[in-house]
C-alpha cells in the first residue's frame, strides 16, 4: 500500500510523457517486395513468363510491342509518411508551461511538438518477351524523391 501512490505517479509521468508515432511501427518491411536490387540480380535474358513471376510477381500491364510479342510492365510507387508527435502530461503540469508551444497550452497543462516526413520512390521495369516466350530484353528506372 506505501508503494502505491509512488507508482501510480511514476505510471501518471511515464503515460504523460510521450504519445509517439514511430516509423518503426508503421512502416512495411516485407522481404517480398520488387526492388532494383532484386530485378538486378535475378531477373535474366531467357527466363521464362512463370520464372519472372515467381521472382517479381504479376505485372502491373501487359501488351504488346510491333512484332506482336508481350511486354510486361511493373510500375510501383511507395509513399513513406512518418510523423512524430510528443505531449506533456503530467510534467507540464507541474513545471507549467514553456517556450511559445506551452502559450498555447495555458491552463491545460500540456505541451506538444511533432514533425512529418513524407517521400516517395517509384520503380518502374519492362520487360520484353521474343517469340520463344522468353525474356529477350528488359530495362528499369528508380527515383526517390
Amino acid at each position: 500500500m506505501k508503494y502505491l501512490v509512488p507508482v501510480t505517479l511514476l505510471g501518471l509521468l511515464c503515460a504523460g510523457c510521450s504519445a509517439t508515432t514511430h516509423r518503426a511501427e508503421v512502416q512495411d518491411d516485407s522481404t517480398d517486395r520488387m526492388t532494383v536490387g532484386v530485378v538486378q540480380k535475378e531477373i535474366r535474358i531467357g527466363m521464362s513468363g512463370a520464372q519472372v513471376v515467381s521472382v517479381i510477381g504479376s505485372p502491373n500491364i501487359v501488351s504488346t510491342d510491333a512484332e506482336r510479342n508481350e511486354v510486361w510492365v511493373y510500375d510501383k510507387i511507395s509513399t513513406e509518411v512518418a510523423y512524430s508527435n510528443s505531449e506533456g502530461g503530467v510534467l507540464g503540469l507541474i513545471f507549467g508551461p514553456v517556450g511559445s508551444a506551452g502559450a498555447a497550452a495555458v491552463g491545460t497543462g500540456r505541451r506538444s511538438a511533432g514533425a512529418r516526413s513524407t517521400s516517395q520512390r517509384t520503380l518502374t521495369v519492362v520487360i520484353n518477351f521474343g517469340p520463344d516466350s522468353r525474356v529477350s530484353d528488359f530495362a528499369y528506372h528508380t527515383s526517390r524523391f
